[in-house]
């Protein structure tokens, strides 16, 4: 009975967990120009980040997403070096060159942390309980009281769980959305990235309602078709 107790302890505790660890960690806020007309079809994926070793795994992320989506993209490393200064004409000239109708641009902004203290929470777990103590477990289907001896699994435990300080940190970006034909970007967005652990998985987040924003807008020249 000891072992059914914790079994169905930890279960309590893991539902819990998940839970609580569901929501999205991405948030985003837009703006198209309502001017422009513009629409893409392959676009640059430029994170201007401090460290290469963000910058890589984020822009992969992005391409493989837009990519699959049918929206051709490449990332800024695989044509620029990342240790040379180049001319904002000269970006523009090797994206030409490359077909690229589009350069998504992205500015780290900063980073907010905040703690927060959980109270401790006390669960309270039980068995299957006493119905099933009569039935095939407990009675002549299978002789001699059952299995379990007709005790129907009805113990019941507590686990307390809290009672500590959390940090979270919040990432704070900015996207913007140049084409060929304007000087300024067409479409922004405000993003946050709510206690990332993995760039590349936070990059595919942002992909997906980057993505879902540019079908909403028309931004799209070939957007895909509704089956």
């Amino acid at each position: 009975m000891k072992t059914s107790k914790i079994y169905f302890s930890l279960l309590a505790v893991v539902a819990a967990f998940v839970i609580t660890s569901c929501g999205s960690p991405v948030t985003m806020t837009s703006w198209k120009n309502p001017a422009d007309n513009s629409t893409i079809s392959k676009v640059v994926v430029m994170p201007l980040f401090d460290k290469l070793e963000y910058m890589k795994p984020f822009e992969q992320s992005m391409d493989a997403y837009f990519n699959a989506q049918g929206l051709k993209a490449l990332g800024s490393l695989d044509i620029l070096n990342p240790n040379v200064k180049y001319p904002v004409s000269d970006i523009k000239k090797k994206c030409d060159s490359l077909g690229a109708d589009a350069i998504l641009v992205f500015v780290y902004k900063g980073t907010d942390k905040s703690e927060s203290y959980v109270p401790p929470t006390t669960i309270t777990t039980g068995g299957f309980g006493g119905s099933w103590g009569g039935g095939y477990w407990g009675g002549g289907h299978w002789g001699g009281g059952g299995f379990y001896g007709g005790a129907g699994f009805d113990e019941s435990s507590t686990v307390t769980t809290g009672g500590y300080w959390t940090t979270t940190s919040v990432v704070n970006l900015k996207a913007s959305l140049y084409t060929k034909s304007s000087k300024d970007a067409i479409w922004t967005s405000d993003i946050t990235v709510t206690d990332p652990n993995y760039v590349d998985q936070s990059a595919t987040t942002i992909a997906q309602d980057i993505y879902a924003d540019w079908l909403k807008y028309n931004l799209l020249k070939y957007p895909p078709t509704k089956k």
